[in-house]
């Protein structure tokens, strides 16, 4: 009996604690987050992919907009807007690309063919003084139009009906469809654009439509922060757990740090002193990006370093090792080649391509010494004065120090001034050619070494040092009218290699971005080259 009376009573007891616990994950599941802060380090002054690109600017894009392809969670070419990842015909010269008929723009416009082909266009216009030119070189007509020779409608690329595209390259491009995904060839709602002007386009938030996840809002064209919010009309809404995304301009590392800890930031990136300090920390993510800091080498005529030798000395006597280890303490490793680690895989031998590549990054101040004696008679000098730029950075400044410090105390007759100027500054300085070495990087826009390799071209705008070789340029050029994959990285590995063995530039170290992440946030994808996708990420 006592035990019937006590079954009796534990049975509605534990029916009652299973229902309390339901409502508990009813209550906790309707209370999970669906807001995302995150931070940019600069302002977003445009959504004009056309004729900008800050990565302010990339990085918001990369989150509201899809262009015909898109990466995936492996850094591997996935379908956007097309339907498939196409192959060429006409020799590699031709793609035919039929788009899903189910994209929307954030207004409920359709997204068809003519989108693609009026944005393309823009971005090689010069009327619209585009920046991002050289990317659609191979483009059929692209290089005539941008010199002003012929219209931008003579691009190639056409719609040959609502929803097909045939896109037409001058020679086969192995890297297509890498380049294709980057924010600049994007579309753009033809109608929206030409109803409220091209002028206003991408200002401000009631002047911009997106295709993607993602709509903006709250951004005026010129406060510090702005909101994404989940798009009604997007394809893949379901896939899309997040209902808004807070956007923050903040550029001092311990802010970053402070509003992370106050957890007003879910996802902060810190580098310097603040990053050096975090390295142990539980929320530390280190994110593999495409990205070298180098030494820009001013080799036009006249200059001092205009001599090999003298460029050769300069790169011996950097420490790498030191430099990365004992200066910068944030997780970057010595450069041993322009490419930087796992950017690509070079198919042909199975080998990431930058380690295939790779130069020593030991210090050889013996050699160096000898070189940079030679190099001083071979120029008529005996002693130098060298002007190194760098933009004004807590971490530039350092870096700037240490080469000014490895190169006086290490080489004779020779004096460094350094000086350290705002971005706007530097980039004049550069243009102008008022440097012996700039301290630069290069962040590479989709994942393929000829990204890298290929702003380094004879006359190409990104190439402020005027480096210029015959041999290298020869194997820029076969690759980029390589019919075979296997024509295409022969000759970008003998491109980095006649690279190092010319001293074109002075590769230093790369970069690991330093990531604070909240827990439980997960499922964003972190690119190597490009920028971090967080259309699919939720909290746990």
């Amino acid at each position: 009996m006592e035990k019937r009376k006590i079954i009796k009573i534990v049975v509605p007891l534990i029916i009652g604690m299973s229902f309390l616990s339901a409502c508990a994950a009813k209550k906790d599941a309707s209370k999970q987050k669906t807001t995302l802060n995150l931070m940019q380090t600069s302002e977003l002054t445009t959504l004009d992919n056309t004729n900008q690109a800050t990565m302010s600017e990339f990085s918001t894009l990369t989150n509201i907009d899809e262009g015909l392809y898109k990466l995936n969670s492996k850094n591997k070419v996935v379908p956007a807007i097309a339907k498939s990842v196409v192959k060429p015909t006409n020799g590699g010269k031709t793609y035919t690309i039929q788009l899903r008929q189910d994209a929307r723009w954030s207004n409920g416009d359709k997204v068809t063919a003519q989108d693609f082909v009026y944005s393309w266009r823009r971005s090689v216009d010069p009327a619209n003084k585009p920046v991002y030119t050289y990317v659609f070189s191979g483009i059929k007509n692209a290089d005539a139009v941008v010199a002003g020779k012929l219209p931008s409608s003579q691009l190639g690329i056409e719609a040959v009906g609502k929803y097909k595209l045939k896109i037409t390259l001058e020679h086969p491009m192995q890297s297509f469809n890498k380049l294709v995904t980057m924010p600049v060839f994007l579309p753009q709602d033809k109608s929206f654009v030409q109803k409220i002007g091209t002028k206003k386009y991408g200002t401000n938030a009631k002047y911009t439509v997106s295709n993607g996840a993602f709509r903006i809002t709250k951004w005026t064209g010129i406060n510090d922060s702005y909101s994404l919010v989940k798009n009604k009309y997007y394809y893949a809404k379901k896939q899309v757990k997040l209902n808004k995304i807070n956007y923050a301009t903040v550029k001092d590392d311990n802010t970053a740090y402070n509003l992370f800890k106050t957890n007003k930031l879910d996802d902060a990136t810190v580098s310097g002193v603040v990053a050096q300090g975090l390295q142990n920390n539980k929320n530390l993510k280190k994110v593999n990006r495409a990205w070298t800091y180098y030494l820009q080498v001013n080799q036009s005529a006249g200059s001092p370093l205009a001599n090999a030798k003298l460029r050769k000395a300069i790169s011996l006597v950097v420490n790498r090792n030191e430099l990365t280890k004992k200066v910068l303490g944030d997780g970057s490793t010595a450069a041993s080649s322009f490419v930087s680690p796992e950017t690509a895989t070079d198919p042909t031998t199975g080998k990431d391509f930058s380690t295939e590549t790779a130069n020593t990054t030991q210090s050889n101040v013996k050699k160096a010494k000898k070189l940079w004696q030679e190099g001083l008679a071979e120029s008529g000098k005996t002693s130098i004065t060298l002007n190194l730029i760098a933009e004004d950075t807590e971490t530039q400044k350092k870096v700037a120090e240490y080469i000014q410090s490895a190169v006086q105390s290490k080489l004779n007759n020779v004096s460094v001034k350094v000086q350290n100027l705002p971005a706007k500054g530097l980039s004049n300085k550069k243009t102008a050619g008022e440097f012996d070495l700039s301290l630069w990087y290069w962040l590479a826009d989709y994942a393929d070494p000829i990204n890298y390799l290929g702003i380094l071209t004879t006359g190409n705008s990104m190439n402020t040092g005027k480096y210029s070789d015959s041999v290298f340029d020869s194997y820029i050029a076969n690759a980029q009218v390589a019919k075979t994959r296997t024509v295409y990285w022969s000759n970008l590995r003998k491109a980095e290699k006649r690279l190092q063995a010319t001293t074109g530039i002075i590769p230093l170290y790369y970069v690991k971005e330093d990531h604070l992440v909240q827990d439980g946030l997960t499922g964003v994808i972190y690119h190597t080259a490009g920028f971090a996708d967080y259309t699919r990420s939720y909290w746990k």
